[in-house]
Order: C-alpha cells, then sequence, then structure tokens
C-alpha cells in the first residue's frame, strides 16, 4: 500500500516549506522548429558560469508528422550558457556531439574535482523498416534499434569534447548491439565522484532470459576520471519489477543513495543504499509516492532538495527535501514546483545549487500540447 504523504504547492511568494521556497520560473531554451528534451545542468568550478546540456531534435509535427516521439534520427546533443547565475542563457546552442549512426539521448553532465566535465549519453539507431531477423540488437523501440551508451570529455569547459567512449557490458549478460557486439552500459541520471576520488555511475542493463522483463540497475566504477569502467556490483534487480534511469548522491558520511525510477511498481520512486562505498547495496526500497527521474543536489546546510518529474494529472515538476543522510525519502512532504503541464510528455529534471542560498532546477516542459522546451524554477532557502 502507497504511503500518503503531505503536498505542500509553491507558488512563487508561497510560504517557505521546511525554508525552501519557489521564486519563479523560467524559460531556459525554446525554438519552436526543435523538439528539446532531457536536460542536465553543472555549475562550472573555474568560471562560475552554468552550462545546461539537452537533446534536441527537429519538430517533427512542423515537418507534417502527426506526433512526437523520443527518437530521432537526428537527435542530437547541445548545450547552452549563462555567465549571470542563469538570469539570461546564450540563444545559440553548442554543438557537443552528434553522432555518425544515429540519434543521441540525454547528455547527463558530471564535473570532475579537476575541472574535467564528462557527458554520459547513449545511441538509437533508425533501422528504417529493416528485417529484424537480420539485425542482432537485443532492445528495439519501433523502427530503432538500441546500441547501447557512450561518454565524452572535455577539458575546456564544454567548449570542445573527446570521445565517444563506449563502456563496458554488465558481465554475465546476453544482450547486442546493432553489430552483434555486448551491449555497451547506459543510463539516463547523475554520476557522482566520491570522496575517494572514483567516478560512480549506475548503469541499466537488460535481465535477459530467466530473470524476468525490463531493466535492473548495475555499479560501474572508474578510478581514472571516465577513460575506463570496472563492474562492481548490482544495485537493485527484481523478477517482477524493473529499475531504470538512476541518479546517484554520496551523503556526507559517505553512503551512497540510489533514487531509482521503476516499472511494474505503479510509477513509485525506489531507493537502495550503500555504506561500504558501492561495494554492495542494502536491499531496495519502495517509498510510496510516485515520480521520475530523480536528481538530488547538496544544499549548504547539508540538506538535499531531491526534484523529479510528475506524470499523472495535474502534471509537473515536484520535490523533496531530505536529511543530510537521506534517510527520510519515504516521509519527506512533497512540494510541488510545477503543476500546468499539458501532459506526460515533460519532465526530466536536473538542480543545481548556486551561491546566496538559492536553486535552479532544469527541466523540460510543455503546456498544451505544444513546443517542447527546457524551462526551469528558482528556489531559496
Amino acid at each position: 500500500m502507497a504511503l500518503v504523504t503531505r503536498r505542500v504547492f509553491l507558488a512563487s511568494g508561497a510560504l517557505p516549506m521546511g525554508g525552501v521556497r519557489k521564486s519563479g520560473d523560467i524559460v531556459i531554451y525554446s525554438d519552436e522548429r526543435y523538439y528539446s528534451a532531457f536536460p542536465s545542468i553543472v555549475r562550472l568550478r573555474r568560471t562560475g558560469e552554468l552550462l545546461a546540456a539537452f537533446r534536441r531534435a527537429p519538430e517533427r509535427r512542423r515537418l507534417g508528422a502527426k506526433g512526437v516521439s523520443h527518437t530521432d534520427p537526428n537527435s542530437q546533443l547541445v548545450c547552452v550558457r549563462s555567465r549571470d547565475g542563469g538570469r539570461s542563457w546564450s540563444r545559440e546552442p553548442e554543438l557537443i556531439y552528434a553522432h555518425p549512426l544515429g540519434g543521441s539521448q540525454d547528455p547527463c553532465l558530471l564535473e570532475l574535482r579537476d575541472g574535467t566535465l564528462l557527458c554520459a549519453s547513449y545511441l538509437w539507431i533508425w533501422m528504417g523498416g529493416a528485417d529484424r531477423a537480420s539485425v542482432p540488437a537485443t532492445v528495439w523501440l519501433g523502427d530503432y534499434a538500441f546500441q547501447g551508451g557512450y561518454l565524452l570529455r572535455s577539458s575546456d569547459s564544454g567548449r570542445t569534447w573527446q570521445g565517444p567512449f563506449a563502456p563496458p557490458p554488465v558481465p554475465g549478460r546476453e544482450a547486442r548491439d546493432c553489430f552483434g557486439a555486448p551491449l555497451p552500459a547506459y543510463n539516463r541520471g547523475a554520476m557522482v565522484q566520491s570522496r575517494d576520488g572514483r567516478v560512480l555511475w549506475a548503469a541499466a542493463y537488460p535481465k535477459g532470459a530467466g530473470r524476468g522483463t525490463g531493466t535492473d540497475v548495475h555499479l560501474l566504477a572508474s578510478s581514472d576520471a571516465g577513460r575506463t569502467w570496472r563492474y562492481q556490483t548490482v544495485i537493485a534487480t527484481d523478477s517482477k519489477a524493473s529499475f531504470s534511469e538512476t541518479s546517484l548522491y554520496e551523503t556526507p558520511s559517505g553512503q551512497l543513495v540510489a533514487f531509482l525510477r521503476t516499472a511494474g511498481l505503479d510509477d513509485h520512486t525506489a531507493v537502495a543504499r550503500s555504506r561500504d562505498g558501492g561495494r554492495t547495496f542494502e536491499p531496495w526500497q519502495d517509498t510510496g509516492w510516485q515520480g521520475h527521474p530523480h536528481h538530488a543536489v547538496r544544499l549548504e546546510d547539508n540538506r538535499v532538495l531531491l526534484v523529479y518529474g510528475y506524470r499523472h494529472p495535474p502534471f509537473g515538476i515536484r520535490a523533496r527535501l531530505l536529511n543530510p543522510e537521506c534517510t527520510d525519502a519515504a516521509e519527506a512532504p512533497e512540494m510541488v514546483l510545477r503543476d500546468d503541464g499539458g501532459g506526460t510528455d515533460l519532465g526530466y529534471p536536473w538542480a543545481v545549487a548556486l551561491p546566496g542560498r538559492r536553486v535552479l532546477a532544469a527541466y523540460y516542459f510543455q503546456k498544451d500540447n505544444g513546443t517542447r522546451h527546457i524551462g526551469g524554477t528558482w528556489l531559496e532557502y
């Protein structure tokens, strides 16, 4: 049975919840010629500028299509910048990467302590009605075959990028890419650089024969700033439920918390925890509330703002304010940041903490089934 929690609506200027209040909404990027979605956002250590990355594809309805789709052969990874703390943004996006084989999705940024930027993405290849029996790919979505994940690296604040670099597959699994090679690991969600310097990544992967349908989630680790990866352990798996799109967060005590999107659990959020630096994870826990996917950001007082999309009426963006160790994820009251969305095709928020006890949560949004754009909500605490 789902846990009943309180909902607090944060209109601009509303009384604060836990000392947090919404101070307004902005549009970060919008162009009616493009379908823009799935952002991530970071504040660069060297310059203080904000970098917002997102997936951009043609708005096919303007080209005669009847609807929109999350797969497109022309989807590219792009970014915009703000040099004034998010108040204004560059108008023309910079290209991060256009994969020559197909459409890229969900650029997930992480800035390492030495200033290196990592960007994780994954790839769908349009097969144009090809005979599936002749293509070894394990995962399909309509006419698109899945090619797995890849990573990019930048040492100059995202102005140039190296890659793509393919991560390893999950060992012992039979999933294949379009060319018959083992499927590279992939994910939409936040990586984290742990206190010991390792980069930790929660990777989704097809369960495969005898393990049930859908995906489960595993931990990969890199000791060389994302150049190479090694398999660590399973984060969450279940014979009935499916897990994907997982964000990681390291608490002040060094515990690793995974916030997991689920299927087969009525869209409930799940949480898994490691107390030993990611060597093992405790059994996953159902929080009892709905929403996906998630991003957690540490505030100046060590509390954690957890933001997530809400694809149920009223559609929008929500958040919860957690204690520093994230042990109250099931009980923390829910804050409604946006409830004016035009349907289920929105969400995927990613938050960044800013000087002056401010937070900017970026996400993709639409009203009345209109242009998908990158929006944002300001919070103060």
